[in-house]
């Protein structure tokens, strides 16, 4: 029964420990504003990511262009030009105040439980008003002139933000139970075996194979996402956001995989050293005496000499 119950609670802490360490990288990883930013900016310096905005913003000016016959022949200069645009330094102030707007937008909606029911929204004046200001500072001709106006865009809709909502104060919960349920679970486990080396290896084994499936789901969900994407000419780009959005992620499987693997092993290696050869334990208080050999014993004393008639 203590096997029984110790695997019990091995098993379910081996299950809790990638779930926690997904539970953890969203709610501190992916909702904290500073680090979300930090792992975004050097996206600004990716050429697929640098190419899809370009071609994202070059269309979405193409298509407001009022010029008649002339639309055609302005759209390539206007790409060009936004290609270019995407070289420059005041293209990284932009996508890094764009990131911040974007992200703290999103943040406000899903951790306020009164905010008004609909899209969620973000104005891109301040972005627009910190590119101007890069431009001027790098006296670019014609920069002054840059309008900054309010200009409110959509970035989640209306009927996806409750259960956005839902979803965050269900993995904010999650960062902190799953976690300490995993460290309770394989103490328990360990306490209650009857054999707790065997237990203890049992778990980092156990560790191991959590680790390793959670690298296997993140390469999974990297895979389902490119091709759930309708464009596939920016599939490298969304590739590189996945890629460094979960690069923390790949980094905890890898280490709950070492750590499992480490314990495991040291557990095995101090097991069976501890069962070398040529060791006989003592016998326990109370037990019989082994009973005396048959042979007889050498006498120490000379035997009698026969005496001559």
């Amino acid at each position: 029964m203590r096997d029984a119950l110790a695997a019990v609670l091995v098993a379910l802490a081996c299950l809790l420990a990638p779930c926690g360490a997904l539970a953890a990288w969203a709610a501190f990883g992916l909702a904290d504003t500073g680090r979300y930013v930090s792992t975004m900016a050097p996206l600004a310096a990716d050429p697929d990511v640098r190419d899809a905005v370009a071609d994202a913003v070059g269309d979405g000016v193409v298509r407001k262009l009022d010029a008649g016959p002339a639309r055609g022949t302005l759209g390539p200069f206007v790409r060009d030009a936004v290609r270019s645009f995407t070289r420059t330094e005041a293209f990284r102030t932009a996508w890094e105040a764009g990131n911040l707007a974007v992200h703290d937008a999103v943040l406000r909606a899903v951790r306020d439980d009164g905010a008004v029911r609909g899209p969620v929204t973000v104005d891109l004046a301040p972005v627009a008003a910190q590119v101007r200001q890069r431009l001027v500072a790098d006296r670019m001709p014609l920069a002054h002139r840059i309008p900054v106006e309010r200009t409110e865009v959509a970035v989640v809709p209306a009927g996806e933000v409750a259960g956005l909502r839902r979803g965050y104060h269900a993995l904010d919960a999650a960062a902190f139970w799953l976690p300490l349920a995993t460290v309770v679970l394989t103490a328990a486990g360990i306490a209650v075996a009857a054999c707790r080396r065997r237990a203890l290896t049992a778990t980092g084994l156990g560790t191991a194979l959590g680790g390793a499936l959670l690298a296997l789901a993140v390469a999974l969900g990297r895979r389902l996402t490119l091709a759930d994407l309708p464009d596939r000419i920016h599939r490298p780009a969304a590739g590189a956001v996945y890629d460094a959005l979960t690069a923390t992620l790949r980094t905890v499987s890898w280490l709950l995989l070492a750590l499992g693997l480490t314990v495991a092993l040291v557990s095995w290696l101090t097991g069976r050293h501890g069962r070398r050869p040529g060791r006989r334990a003592a016998p326990p208080a109370g037990a019989p005496a082994p009973p005396p050999s048959s042979s007889p014993a050498p006498s120490s004393s000379p035997a009698p000499s026969r005496s001559r008639i």
